[in-house]
C-alpha cells in the first residue's frame, strides 16, 4: 500500500474557497522590506493567498481582508503596485511543481 502524498491547500482571502497552494497567488510581508507578490511561494514572512482572479483581488481588498491577513495597513500606492504585479503573474501560466 502506497501512502498518499500530502498536497497543501490554502484558502483564498477573497472568495473563501480552498484550492491547491500551487494554484494560488501569495502576497507576502517579509520581516524587512515592503510587500511583494511571492512567485515562488517560499519567501519568508507573513503571507496571504488569493485565487488568480481579479474578482478575488477586488473582494480581498474591498473587505480589508488583505490588510488584516498581513497585519499591516495598506496604502493606495502599495495596493496599486501589488495589483500590477498580481495582474502580471495571473496572465502568465501558474507554477508547476
Amino acid at each position: 500500500m502506497v501512502p498518499h502524498k500530502h498536497t497543501p491547500e490554502r484558502t483564498c482571502i477573497g472568495c473563501g474557497q480552498k484550492h491547491l497552494k500551487r494554484n494560488m497567488v501569495r502576497i507576502v510581508r517579509p520581516p524587512q522590506g515592503s510587500l511583494l507578490v511571492d512567485t515562488t511561494g517560499k519567501n519568508p514572512g507573513r503571507g496571504a493567498y488569493l485565487c488568480p482572479e481579479s474578482s478575488c483581488w477586488q473582494k480581498g481588498t474591498a473587505k480589508r481582508n488583505l490588510s488584516r491577513s498581513l497585519n499591516v495597513e495598506l496604502l493606495t500606492e502599495d495596493l496599486d503596485r501589488l495589483y500590477s504585479e498580481f495582474q502580471a503573474i495571473t496572465s502568465a501560466p501558474l507554477r508547476e511543481d
